[in-house]
């Protein structure tokens, strides 16, 4: 499976609930805050949900 490096980008201020806690989920928090992950299909899922508020990088 490849790996990719999220970075968020955006605030999760004023977002819905859901896409605060999928932030959540994926170890972010604040603006600049990077995650390692293998992707998965529930990995992107999360990462489709909150697609606007991060980037992302193949490793």
């Amino acid at each position: 499976m490849k790996k990719v490096k999220i970075t968020q980008i955006k605030s999760g201020i004023d977002r819905p609930r859901d896409q605060k806690m999928t932030l959540r989920s994926l170890r972010l928090g604040r603006i600049g805050k990077s995650t390692e992950f293998e992707v998965n299909p529930q990995i992107a899922g999360m990462i489709a949900k909150v697609s606007h508020l991060i980037k992302i990088e193949e490793i």
